[in-house]
């Protein structure tokens, strides 16, 4: 797409969001398809800026978590942002390795003249949706859940 000719927002939305849904390790290389070169990424556990970085934190997710998968669920957009739902799937490779495990969250999306990310960041209750789920933590993250709420 031309630097001079608009991007269109809901065709950029639908590809991004193809893609994620689709993603593979194989699908990786493709990042500079649809990510800026100094597009930023922020989650709960990390914050970097370029390519590269983003994709050594995919990369890592495909080492740390069996069949991991985002659905997306929900979609606002509006000028050159938007807002994702999503549940994201997985099972885990050390603890219970049998039950597929379910992440719900959001991302905010900022796309460039060229309809290239430029900042990508999740939003996700890392206690509730992880840290509740693992052995040992969860029982505690639990106990202080209910604590709190007493």
């Amino acid at each position: 797409m031309a630097a001079s000719t608009p991007p269109d927002l809901d065709a950029a939305v639908r590809d991004f969001v193809r893609y994620f849904e689709q993603l593979t390790p194989a699908d990786l290389p493709r990042l500079p398809d649809f990510y800026a070169e100094g597009a930023r990424f922020k989650d709960p556990f990390n914050e970097v800026q370029g390519v590269a970085a983003i994709d050594a934190i995919f990369q890592h997710m495909y080492v740390s978590l069996e069949a991991p998968r985002f659905v997306v669920t929900g979609q606002v957009h509006q000028g050159q942002q938007c807002f994702l739902l999503w549940d994201f799937h997985f099972r885990f490779r050390r603890f219970d390795t049998r039950t597929e495990q379910r992440v719900r969250g959001s991302s905010h999306i900022v796309f460039d003249e060229q309809g290239r990310v430029t900042l990508h960041r999740d939003y996700w209750d890392a206690a509730e949706e992880l840290y509740e789920k693992l052995p040992v933590v969860g029982g505690l993250m639990r106990w202080l859940k209910r604590r709190a709420n007493t």
